[in-house]
Formats: C-alpha cells, structure tokens, sequence
C-alpha cells in the first residue's frame, strides 16, 4: 500500500479539486454513468483526507458548456491561501491557470493534470473559456508547480500541455498509457503518481 505522511494540522493545509469538461449534456446530467469527477478524484479525496487534508471537488455548473464566470462563482466558495494545493483535470486546469493569474492569489502547489487549452473552432462557448493569455507571474506566486501528461496523450491535449510547460514551467512528467486521465484511459482510479506529489 501507500506510504501513510501526514501534514502537521498548524499547518491548515487544503486541496482543490477542479474536474473537467464533459462533452455534453447528457454525459453530464446522468449521475450514475458521470465520469468527468469520478475517476481518480474520489480516491485522492479519500486519501489526502485520511491524511489530515481538507479536500474538496466542486461540482462545476454546466461543465458541457464550460463558462468561466460561473465556474469562478461556484470555486471561490472554497477558502484558497498559500497553504492551499489546487489540483486541476483537463479543462480545470484550464479555469485554475485563469483564476490564479487574474486573482494574483499565493498557492502552496499547483498540479495540472492533462491540461487543455486548445478551444473547439466550432464551439464559441469553449474558444471563449479557453482564449486567455497565461499569466507568468503565476511562477512567482506558487510553491512548486507540476503537469502529468502521457505518452499516448491525444494531439491537441500534447498541444496543450506544451503551452502551460512553456508559459509556467514547472515539473513535467509524462506517465506511460495514461491518456487523458480518465478512467477508460487509466483502468483505474488508483494514481499514486498524483498522490506522491501532493504529498511531497
């Protein structure tokens, strides 16, 4: 099993868990087949939690048409400090690049795990989540910044993953057959790499 480390509770240490973007409506709307936050997500929660970290995953309004007003209302029900770990999934990571550079916020760690960026030229509502220019300052303001990725990673997600790595640096770290990180890409929602670097 894992390694049990805990983080000294003086410390007020919380993760956030931002998930991604589902293709539609009706993916979205069906609770029992939802996959866009039931994959690795509920597991690290459970983990980090038993390890004395406050951890949360908002459930996003209508994430099959993401609106970054919305989701920004929706995630700064959340308290966020310089203790805080911001964990973002694909689109999420995509909403938590945006917020920390118009938020100017001081983080402890931010995690992009397959980041995108790359709008859907057919589809107005992503190309306006997804147009913005990164901010660099953000390296200034976060502990330690780190993005997984994959091998088998689909072109425009690889695309992604190079903007974010060229804008913020940080730790760049490309697992074997990963995917997209979902659980039809992984078989799995065990992701002890993730785990170890929250944790780290």
């Amino acid at each position: 099993m894992y390694e049990k480390r805990f983080y000294n509770a003086n410390m007020e240490v919380n993760c956030i868990i931002v998930h991604g973007c589902p293709d539609n409506v009706e993916q979205a709307m069906d609770s029992a087949s939802r996959i866009y936050d039931k994959h690795w997500m509920p597991w690290l929660k459970r983990e980090l939690i038993s390890r004395g970290i406050k951890t949360e995953i908002p459930h996003m309004p209508n994430p099959w048409k993401p609106d970054y007003g919305a989701f920004k209302s929706e995630f700064e029900k959340y308290p966020v400090s310089e203790h805080t770990i911001l964990i973002g999934h694909s689109c999420g990571s995509a909403f938590l690049v945006r917020w920390l550079g118009e938020s100017k916020q001081r983080i402890k760690k931010l995690i992009l795990v397959a980041p995108w960026k790359i709008s859907d030229l057919n589809d107005p509502i992503r190309e306006a989540f997804y147009t913005y220019p990164i901010d660099q300052g953000i390296t200034e303001r976060v502990g330690k910044i780190t993005i997984f990725t994959a091998d088998n990673e689909v072109l425009e997600g690889k695309e992604s993953v190079q903007l974010f790595h060229h804008a913020l640096g940080g730790e760049l770290i490309e697992l074997q057959g990963k995917g997209h990180y979902t659980f039809e890409d992984m078989g799995t929602e065990v992701f002890p790499e993730l785990l170890d670097k929250v944790l780290s």
